[in-house]
């Protein structure tokens, strides 16, 4: 919960900063100059690019809570076996061994967006949040073409 209160705050502030650049932005632009009204532009790009990183990002972690939601109705959810350092850090061996089984996994099921959706878990785990990231694009997919 507090990861989630932490994401609407910023998310306001960054909201709150798009409107104050865009108002920038546009007093520039209206000051009609060719300098201000390129300033004016670029100025207004830089927002734009944030609402639409900020819309994708949000619309991203709503369908990835939804599969969550509904893998745990289902009783699938990944079962946290993994070993921790004295300091509670994942031992790494333990998030490669996890790993390979979600690999091997989704490899015997490609088309099973819940396959792909714990093997999402072990890439975080194993800290490639790349990897995570495409794994849960593609559990996300497989769910929305599966209706």
């Amino acid at each position: 919960m507090r990861s989630k209160i932490t994401y609407i705050v910023l998310s306001a502030v960054l909201v709150v900063y798009f409107f104050l650049a865009g108002t920038r932005g546009w007093y520039l632009l209206r000051e009609g100059t060719p300098l201000t009204v390129a300033f004016g532009v670029a100025v207004l790009v830089l927002p734009a690019i944030g609402i639409w990183f900020l819309w994708h990002t949000t619309a991203f972690a709503r369908a990835a809570s939804a599969l969550a939601r509904e893998l745990d109705a289902e009783g699938g959810l990944p079962v946290d076996e993994l070993e921790r350092t004295p300091s509670g850090r994942i031992d790494r061996d333990s998030a490669d061994a996890v790993f390979r089984r979600r690999k091997a996994e989704t490899e015997a099921a490609p088309e099973d967006w819940r396959s792909w959706f714990r093997l999402a878990v072990a890439y975080h785990d194993a800290r490639d949040t790349p990897r995570a990231r495409k794994a849960m694009q593609q559990a996300i997919r497989l769910r929305r073409a599966a209706g």
